[in-house]
């Protein structure tokens, strides 16, 4: 699951200040309310998840506006309702599959010398693995969200690329030292997008 700070959210900037943020809804009837046409042309609309830049037709009444962007994204990510597969009477399933294993003997001697036997220490290394893999896999998304904004609100600022260098090191102090003296929006959103990018103890 991502960041909850990211999850179904949208930011607004205006030149390197936030507008709004929040639901695509909100963001969209805020900007409107609120922006003369000359600025809405001018307005980047980002989505956090994936840091890239979303279109926006502005065009007509704030309705009008909502109403194509349904169509363009089907039912607009945050208003989805929750619907739950109704439970079946009876016992649940276990979802236990057996397959084949192929090891050498002294490793199966290993396995079953452990407390539970052979099945439960497999299925512990598994979950082990998968622990391990997916935090790695959230640093690399993270990265990546963090990239794609970085490129297109800050690719003209002072020490971008090494930012980027310290942000896929895995640097974190030397990221934030790099983007200090950025415009302060923009900084904060960088790194409020960057906060699943470094590995815990940075």
């Amino acid at each position: 699951m991502r960041n909850d700070q990211t999850r179904f959210c949208y930011t607004a900037f205006l030149g390197a200040g936030v507008v709004a943020s929040g639901s695509l809804q909100h963001v969209v009837s805020t900007v409107k309310d609120t922006l003369d046409d000359r600025n809405l042309t001018q307005l980047l609309i980002f989505d956090d998840t994936t840091g890239k830049q979303i279109d926006v037709d502005f065009r007509g009444k704030t309705d009008d506006v909502l109403k194509r962007l349904g169509e363009q994204f089907g039912d607009l990510p945050g208003t989805e309702m929750n619907h739950q597969p109704s439970r079946r009477v009876g016992r649940p399933k276990l979802g236990v599959v057996s397959g084949e294993v192929t090891l050498l003997p002294k490793d199966w001697e290993w396995l079953k010398s452990q407390p539970g036997g052979a099945s439960v220490t497999l299925r512990e290394l598994v979950g082990d693995a998968r622990r391990v893999g997916g935090k790695q896999s959230k640093i690399r998304e993270a990265q990546e969200v963090t990239y794609h904004f970085m490129t297109a609100m800050a690719g003209n600022f002072h020490q971008y690329e090494e930012a980027l260098r310290a942000l896929y090191a895995g640097d974190l102090d030397r990221f934030y030292h790099c983007i200090d003296d950025w415009a302060p929006d923009i900084r904060n959103h960088i790194k409020r997008l960057a906060a699943n990018a470094f590995p815990e103890g940075n």
